[in-house]
C-alpha cells in the first residue's frame, strides 16, 4: 500500500520524468499480475489437468486388465545399461518366458519382465495386458495423476510468471534505449557549444 501512496505523490514531484512515472507503473502492474494471475493460472492449469488425467485414468482402468502370467523360463538379463535412469527400473525385475491368458480367452506366450527375484517355472506373477492380451503398462493411479497435475499448474504459473516478469523487462529496456537516444540528441545539440566562451554557458 506504501509503494502505491508513494507513487501517486511521486507523480506530481518536479524531478519524474515520463519515463521513471511509466517505469513505477509497469512494476506495479507486473507485481500486481504476478500476485493475482499467475496463481489463478496455476490452479485452472491443475484443475484442467486433473480432470484429463482422472479420465485417462479411467480409461486406463476399463482397458487394461491385471491378469496372472506363468514362468515358463528365466531369460539371460539384457546388458548393462549405461543410462542410470532407465535401468534403475529395470533392475527390479526379471526377463521371463511367460504364458498367460487375455481377457478374450486366447493363450500368449512371450518374454516380459516379472517382478519375481528369482523366477522359477511354475511361478505365478501379475501381468497387465488389454482386451486382446498385448501387454501393456500399468494403468495410470488416481495419486499420480493428481501429483502430475499439481506439477503441470505449478509449471504454468512458473511460466506466466516468468511471461510477465520477461515482458517488463522488454519493455524496460526500450523505454531506456528511447531515454539514452534523448539524452544523445540533447548531447549533440549542446556538444559544439560546450565550454565556449560567449555561448552563454
Amino acid at each position: 500500500m506504501r509503494a502505491i501512496v508513494g507513487l501517486w505523490r511521486w507523480r506530481r514531484n518536479p524531478l519524474c520524468r515520463g519515463t521513471d512515472l511509466a517505469e513505477a507503473w509497469m512494476a506495479l502492474a507486473a507485481l500486481v499480475l504476478i500476485t493475482v494471475a499467475a496463481p489463478v493460472v496455476g490452479v485452472f492449469t491443475t484443475s484442467l489437468s486433473r480432470d484429463a488425467l482422472l479420465a485417462s485414468v479411467h480409461q486406463q482402468r476399463e482397458d487394461r486388465h491385471a491378469i496372472t502370467g506363468t514362468v515358463l523360463r528365466k531369460v539371460a538379463s539384457p546388458p548393462i545399461d549405461p543410462d542410470p535412469e532407465t535401468s534403475s527400473a529395470r533392475d527390479a525385475h526379471s526377463r521371463v518366458l511367460a504364458r498367460w491368458q487375455a481377457p478374450d480367452r486366447t493363450d500368449h506366450y512371450g518374454v516380459v519382465l516379472s517382478d519375481l527375484e528369482t523366477p522359477r517355472p511354475g511361478d505365478h506373477f501379475r501381468l497387465w495386458t488389454d482386451e486382446h492380451g498385448k501387454v501393456v503398462g500399468r494403468p495410470l493411479d488416481g495419486a499420480t495423476a493428481t501429483t502430475h497435475a499439481v506439477l503441470a499448474g505449478f509449471g504454468a504459473a512458473t511460466a506466466a510468471v516468468g511471461l510477465i516478469e520477461g515482458t517488463r523487462r522488454l519493455l524496460l529496456w526500450r523505454i531506456v534505449r528511447a531515454r539514452h537516444a534523448r539524452l544523445d540528441r540533447a548531447w549533440e545539440k549542446a556538444g559544439p557549444d560546450w565550454g565556449r566562451t560567449g555561448t552563454g554557458s
